[in-house]
């Protein structure tokens, strides 16, 4: 069984500070600052390329998608057109599959993640006669380097290196180690040191190759079974990039207590599961819109148990909402929220949504939008519409939300109906 400790990671959006809600275990989650929205005639960051643009979007919303793409729409319409250099050069319109419902979920779920190779978070200086040293330094191996190899063996676990360091430094010999660093592969030797204190030998280098946490399930599809959680990526609090999984798993989490925010921290669920039971499915990706994977075990929230239509998000609507979420035991409950605003998407983009927590009972359990919440359905009319995924620091009966597409598009569920193009 895990305790969970207290974890703060924060990030500025248009002057507004929020976290991101799944509560993590060894200060190891974070998110990073990703902005593609923007309503004035401002420099745009372009996610994943970190290049900045400017385009004239007054009075529309516009998004970049590279350097040179972009697209724009009014607020409310479907109507996407595609532009090059401000050319357009076609509309397409789109709507959602007739026979596209999920089930929401809103149970509390633990979450490990076994990394991809063994991540490096620090590094450390190794006693020696002479004075200190820290190997993985002088072998140029970065914060955020992945260690793929040694000595051409594959490695998938922390307790896999040990073994080599020590035959390697008894030999007097150096080790071969492949890394990963972006969408590269490196290649560099590391000298293991003797710690004249420790009499142990040394890379001076810090590791880690798994992580866990609680968030809460959004959804799942009954027929495939895929299904999505938390609404955000999972980054290493450290290098503060995402975590690249080799394998993972969801598990049923109880909620044992809630620590309500206050002075500008954000409140968190403490909650326990165990890894060796109640597992329920596993997790094959980690994206900027959550975790995603297949469940194992079937499972329900006891209050919409049945598949439910979605919502693009065009169609969400300012004014009242309602959560699913589980802020004791396993008991999924119903809460009244507020879309205060939502902007209508057409290519994947985070943070879609604000809302806030109208719900008394909600309020007096736990204050607003509390860490562990990440990933809570947000329904409306009778539709899915996304999922809670921030809090507001300075208010935390407020967030951001992400809205349901993206999250089922990386789920690997077809969404739309074939596009046509307009004429």
């Amino acid at each position: 069984m895990n305790t969970l400790r207290q974890w703060i990671g924060a990030m500025l959006l248009i002057a507004v500070i929020a976290v991101p809600l799944l509560t993590p275990i060894n200060n190891y989650f974070s998110i990073p600052n990703q902005i593609v929205t923007t309503s004035t005639n401002a420099p745009i960051e372009v996610p994943h390329l970190g290049e900045h643009v400017t385009v004239d979007t007054t009075n529309e919303f516009v998004q970049a998608i590279d350097t040179s793409v972009f697209h724009a729409t009014k607020p409310g319409t479907s109507e996407l057109v595609y532009e090059v250099s401000g050319f357009p050069i076609k509309k397409v319109n789109l709507s959602v599959l007739e026979d596209l419902k999920v089930i929401p979920g809103g149970q509390s779920i633990g979450v490990q993640l076994q990394t991809l190779g063994v991540l490096v978070v620090g590094h450390h200086l190794v006693q020696t006669p002479d004075g200190t040293i820290s190997p993985g330094e002088t072998a140029e191996i970065k914060v955020g380097d992945v260690i793929v190899k040694i000595n051409g063996k594959s490695i998938k676990k922390m307790n896999e290196i040990k073994d080599y360091v020590v035959k390697a430094g008894e030999n007097n010999e150096d080790l071969n180690i492949t890394l990963k660093r972006g969408n590269e592969m490196i290649e560099t030797t590391l000298e293991p040191i003797l710690d004249d204190k420790e009499k142990e030998y040394k890379i001076g280098l810090y590791i880690r190759d798994s992580a866990a946490g609680i968030g809460t399930m959004t959804f799942h599809e009954p027929e495939s079974k895929r299904y999505g959680a938390l609404g955000h990526v999972i980054s290493d609090m450290d290098t503060k990039k995402p975590v690249e999984i080799n394998e993972g798993t969801i598990v049923r989490s109880s909620v044992t207590s809630i620590e309500k925010g206050n002075n500008g921290i954000p409140g968190e669920k403490q909650a326990k599961f165990s890894v060796e039971e109640n597992k329920i499915g596993n997790i094959t990706k980690n994206s900027p819109f959550g975790i995603f994977g297949k469940l194992d075990k079937s499972i329900t929230n006891g209050k919409y148990d049945k598949p439910m239509p979605i919502a693009l998000s065009h169609e969400v609507k300012e004014g009242p909402a309602k959560i699913l979420t589980v802020v004791e035991g396993e008991a999924v409950q119903e809460y009244d929220v507020e879309i205060i605003s939502s902007v209508p998407q057409k290519f994947p983009a985070t943070k879609g949504m604000v809302i806030q927590i109208t719900d008394e009972e909600l309020l007096d359990k736990t204050g607003g939008i509390v860490q562990g919440m990440s990933g809570s359905p947000i329904i409306q009319d009778g539709k899915v519409i996304g999922a809670v995924t921030h809090v507001f620091v300075n208010d935390p009966t407020s967030g951001y939300g992400v809205h349901i597409e993206w999250m089922l598009q990386d789920a690997g569920i077809d969404v739309y109906e074939n596009q046509k193009e307009a004429s």
